[in-house]
Parts: structure tokens; C-alpha cells; sequence
């Protein structure tokens, strides 16, 4: 036998396998809707790096803050087609293609971190996975946490209700949001996130709300004096990653992302009790003043529970869905 055919044999074959090898790795784009430095960072980054170490480095993700795939109800209808792979994003902006996650965004529901923990990872949590698949294509395998919303204007500090009258505040294209600002007497005006920060330093509107985290991250204290803690919506923005491309990977990458998005959900709690205290006083040293609602903010509980909860009930499955979240809660 020529021995230089025995020597090629094994050459060829290991260079065929190199060859499907590399076929076969991936590298996943990742959309993020704020800007590089806040909580979606923070999560993506965590994604990443558990993710393709559990892969062995052959899969890697690649990721694209500040909206540059597209605003972030984009992001969703990209990955249910499948020309997305992940994407990071405030929950609000699933609940139009999955409205029984709205629950999570109805007004005062959650009143800390630890019931936005515990409803996320817990059964609720699970089910409104099993329904933003059903309904949009996507499976949320991570959970950001990001704070409570605060609100943020140019104007003049916001104790009570009647404060805000004569305010434009921006507020996402979200039904629930809406219709809670409209408890409290005003027509808040809905505008993409991407046009925000420049509706800000333009003064088309005077304030918007959103986390700490976030207020920090875009540098809204450019072009924002007053922070309200209001706490009437618990920040939380879940990655999502296609279903088709799910579905498409093979067991052990399934395995990973949902490894990857446990571990990052873990990091992101952890990061918001870590940094929120620092982040205001550090917003505070910018110039921004900080101030809470009056009376323990039992007016703008008051007018948003009563006029805003019953209108919602039938998107979020039925009353029986949020009395289930309360009573998980002990309330």
C-alpha cells in the first residue's frame, strides 16, 4: 500500500470534520433597546459570556444596544419570523403581541424587587412564558430587573397628583401606561423609545418615566432636573429569543440558552441591589433633585388601582389571573 495514501486518508477526514465544525457554529445576534451601561447591558453581557462558555466558545452572541435593530416592538415581530435571534427589551413592549403578560404592568401589582423575583421565576412566570410562545412566537428565558419607574421632568418637582397637570410626559406606546396617566388627569403622549432622549433635550415633552438604572444609562440628566419616586410599575425587561430559532438548535444548545438565561436573570437581581443606591446619588451629584409623592403616594394609588385594574381584566385572561398574582404575592 502507498504509504502516502494511508497518511492522506486521516488528513482528509479531519479536515472534513474541521469543515463541518465550523459549519456548524453560530453566532447569534442580540438586540438591546437602551443604551450600552444599564440593566439590558448588564443581562445581555452576563447572556453572553454563560452562553458561550457552556458552548465551548463554538456559538457566540453579538450584541447591538441602543436600538440599532430596531425599536424594541420591532425586535419581537423580527424574532417570531425568525430573522432575529434574541432580544432584550422592557415588558410593556411584549404585552401588545401577548397582552396576558400585561399583568406584570398593571399599576401598584408589584411593590418591590423581591415580587417582581418572585413572580418571574415562580408559576406566573412560567405561564406567561408558555403564552408569549403561543402568542408571539417568542420564549422569554431571562428576566432584567431594572427598578421602578420613576418619574423624571423639566419642569418642577411632582408630589401629588395635581402637579402634573399642564405636563407632556412620554410614556411608551402601551396601553396600561396610558390609561394610568389618564387616571391621574392627563393625556400622556406615546413616542418610540428612540426619540425620546431628543424629544427631551427638544422640550416637545417635558418628562417621561423609567429605573433609575436607565435615567443614568441614557444620560437623561442632561436634559431632566426632578425625579418623583413614583412606584407604580416595576421595571422589568425579559429576553426573548425566537422560537423558531429555538426550536432549530439542537438539544445541548437548547440547554444552554436556558442555563445562560438563568444565570443571567440571577446576575441581573443581584446588579440592580448592588448599584440603584449609587446610581441616584450619583444623579444627584449631576444636579438632579429627588423628591417622593405625598402622603406615601396614596392618591396616585388610589385613582390608577380603581380606574385602571377593571378596564384590563379581560386582556389579562380574566380578574381571577390578577387575583392569582396577588394572592401569590399574600395580598
Amino acid at each position: 500500500m502507498n504509504l502516502k495514501k494511508i497518511v492522506l486518508i486521516p488528513l482528509v477526514a479531519a479536515g472534513m470534520l474541521a469543515a463541518t465544525q465550523t459549519a456548524m457554529a453560530t453566532t447569534f445576534k442580540m438586540a438591546l433597546g437602551d443604551a450600552a451601561g444599564g440593566t439590558q447591558w448588564e443581562l445581555g453581557q452576563k447572556f453572553k459570556s454563560a452562553f458561550e462558555q457552556k458552548t465551548g466558545g463554538k456559538h457566540k452572541i453579538d450584541l447591538f444596544p441602543n436600538g440599532q435593530l430596531g425599536d424594541e416592538q420591532n425586535t419581537v415581530n423580527n424574532a417570531a419570523l425568525g430573522t432575529l435571534d434574541f432580544s432584550v427589551l422592557a415588558i410593556n413592549n411584549v404585552t401588545p403581541f401577548s397582552p396576558t403578560v400585561g399583568v406584570l404592568t398593571l399599576p401598584y401589582v408589584i411593590q418591590s424587587a423581591e415580587d417582581a423575583k418572585k413572580l418571574t421565576q415562580g408559576e406566573v412566570g412560567k405561564e406567561l412564558t408558555a403564552n408569549t410562545i403561543r402568542d408571539a412566537g417568542v420564549r422569554i428565558v431571562g428576566w432584567a430587573y431594572s427598578g421602578f419607574r420613576v418619574l423624571t421632568n423639566s419642569k418642577k418637582p411632582v408630589q401629588n397628583v395635581a402637579d402634573l397637570k399642564g405636563m407632556v410626559i412620554r410614556v411608551p406606546k402601551n396601553e396600561i401606561m396610558i390609561a394610568t396617566y389618564q387616571s391621574w388627569g392627563i393625556n400622556p403622549t406615546p413616542m418610540a423609545w428612540s426619540e425620546t432622549f431628543t424629544a427631551l433635550q427638544q422640550h416637545v415633552v417635558d418628562g417621561q418615566d423609567n429605573p433609575y438604572i436607565t435615567v443614568s444609562a441614557m444620560k437623561f440628566n442632561e436634559v431632566q432636573k426632578y425625579i418623583t419616586n413614583l412606584r407604580y410599575l416595576f421595571s422589568l425587561e425579559p429576553l426573548i429569543v425566537s422560537e423558531q430559532v429555538f426550536q432549530d438548535q439542537k438539544p445541548d444548545v437548547q440547554k444552554a440558552i436556558l442555563e445562560a438565561g438563568k444565570e443571567a436573570t440571577e446576575q441581573s437581581f443581584a446588579y440592580l441591589q448592588a448599584t440603584e443606591e449609587k446610581i441616584k446619588k450619583d444623579l444627584v451629584a449631576k444636579g438632579m433633585q429627588i423628591s417622593d409623592p405625598a402622603n406615601g403616594e396614596k392618591e396616585f394609588i388610589q385613582k390608577a388601582t380603581t380606574a385602571v385594574w377593571p378596564k384590563f381584566y379581560k386582556s389579562i385572561g380574566g380578574k381571577e389571573k390578577l387575583d392569582n398574582v396577588l394572592k401569590t404575592l399574600g395580598r
